[in-house]
């Protein structure tokens, strides 16, 4: 059983930074781990996802060169760093992760354990 704990986040004005944290319990290794966000009345969208054992790394064109994602192997966390925020990046962000061994996947659903979500609004 993998547990994910979130933090960080909050409000922030446009162009401003925020960074989140997902601390992971259990082993890691092969483990695929993935930011996902929803707005309201939108579906949840794939932001960005890491490999753990490799730091090999996937965007979404809408937040490639704003948000970096990174992994703290002693701490067994990943981050998420969201630079030049816009307001449509308002939206409650999700840390998930699955076991995998080939690539890295934008569906939610291959994921199979889930952050508690935290909210992050943009203002104009």
């Amino acid at each position: 059983q993998v547990q994910l704990v979130e933090s960080g986040g909050g409000l922030v004005q446009a162009g401003g930074s925020l960074r989140l944290s997902c601390a992971a319990s259990g082993r890691t290794r092969n483990w695929r781990m993935g930011w996902f966000r929803q707005a309201p009345g939108k579906e949840r969208e794939f932001v960005t996802a890491i490999r753990w054992s490799s730091g090999n790394s996937d965007y979404a064109d809408s937040v490639k060169s704003r948000f970096t994602i990174s992994r703290d192997n002693v701490k067994n966390t990943v981050y998420l760093q969201m630079n030049s925020l816009k307001p449509e990046d308002t939206a409650v962000y999700y840390c998930a992760a699955y076991s995998g061994f080939v690539g890295l996947s934008h569906n939610p659903y291959d994921y199979d354990y889930w952050g508690q979500g935290t909210q992050d609004t943009v203002s104009s």
